[in-house]
């Protein structure tokens, strides 16, 4: 019996560590496939309004199905739509249209250390040595991805975004963390669908969709000198990169530990900075690589480290959970 249940146990992380690496390739694409529509004469916010409205259309049955949610947790809900989803996003499409993909998720990787330094200078709550580490070490290597001995060599509005992308990330990390200790955790997948939609409905007032050219939709988008159908890297961005990249996410969190889905999730940024390598020509440098990978490291460290007793233990553990849940990217 023992031995059964061990192989259970064994065979759900297996498929844990499988969706955890489908939902890390599918945020990782976003990007990728948003930075053409950008370029093609479509606005960042439209791109994201795009992305947000047509995942809420697809998760609608799981809001109706938890619309208990609105009475029970209406704070949470409204929080993620605007940070988790409105604010990441926006953020995060500003940002690409003005730096490379890669580098505005790394600076987006951030997020785990600026909840760490909340923590501790504003909440003054301690955190382990190995968490603050986590957090020299993702300033040190973002300051290589940027490459600061050069006077900065992006745009800066772009950088500044990207960090407003992180900061939204925080936002929602800081909001999670109140009344994680009640033991009566909400559906994470009625949490996304009802985001989603809240998401949608702020967007829809600050984006005004209808003022977009929707004839770019009807043509193709340049990637690097290859004509993309705009309507495909749509499809993409809502069913790949959006509604299965959070389901899937959500989902492997159930299954593995938090330190082992960070380990996965910060595969998006790998998997972000390649596919932008390839398919958009975004080259990075060997210092920006190598910053790159202290960044992943320090982030990682940052937000799986076991925190003091007595401390910040939701924030800490959860940010995995959080990270997979309000993305990028994003995502």
């Amino acid at each position: 019996m023992h031995t059964s249940e061990s192989s259970r146990a064994g065979g759900g992380k297996g498929v844990g560590l499988g969706l955890a690496l489908v939902s890390a390739l599918a945020f990782g694409g976003s990007g990728v496939a948003a930075k053409p529509l950008i370029e093609a004469g479509l606005d960042p916010l439209h791109v994201v309004w795009l992305r947000v409205a047509g995942a809420a259309l697809v998760m609608l049955p799981l809001a109706v199905r938890h619309r208990a949610l609105l009475r029970s947790r209406p704070a949470l809900l409204a929080g993620f739509g605007l940070l988790g989803v409105a604010g990441v996003q926006a953020f995060y499409f500003a940002s690409i249209s003005r730096i490379p993909v890669g580098v505005a998720l790394l600076v987006e990787y951030l997020a785990p250390a600026l909840v760490l330094g909340w923590v501790r200078f504003v909440q003054r709550r301690p955190v382990t040595r190995a968490a603050a580490l986590g957090v020299v070490l993702a300033v040190g290597g973002l300051a290589c991805v940027v490459e600061v001995w050069s006077g900065l060599s992006f745009d800066a509005l772009g950088l500044l975004l990207a960090l407003g992308a992180a900061c939204c990330q925080v936002g929602y990390f800081v909001l999670s963390d109140q009344g994680s200790d009640s033991g009566e955790a909400p559906d994470p997948l009625g949490v996304i669908a009802f985001g989603l939609l809240v998401g949608t409905a702020v967007l829809t007032a600050v984006a005004r969709p209808w003022t977009m050219d929707f004839s770019v939709l009807t043509r193709a988008a340049d990637m690097n000198g290859t004509p993309v159908a705009a309507g495909l890297l749509l499809g993409w961005i809502v069913l790949i990169a959006t509604v299965l990249a959070y389901v899937t996410g959500v989902v492997s969190v159930r299954r593995l530990s938090p330190a082992i889905a960070g380990v996965v999730a910060c595969l998006e940024a790998v998997v972000a900075t390649v596919l932008a390598w390839v398919l958009l020509g975004e080259h990075l440098s060997a210092p920006q690589i190598v910053g790159g990978t202290v960044v992943l490291l320090g982030a990682f460290i940052a937000q799986s480290s076991t925190p003091a007793k007595g401390s910040v233990e939701p924030v800490a553990a959860g940010g995995t959970e959080s990270r997979l849940s309000a993305r990028e990217n994003a995502a």
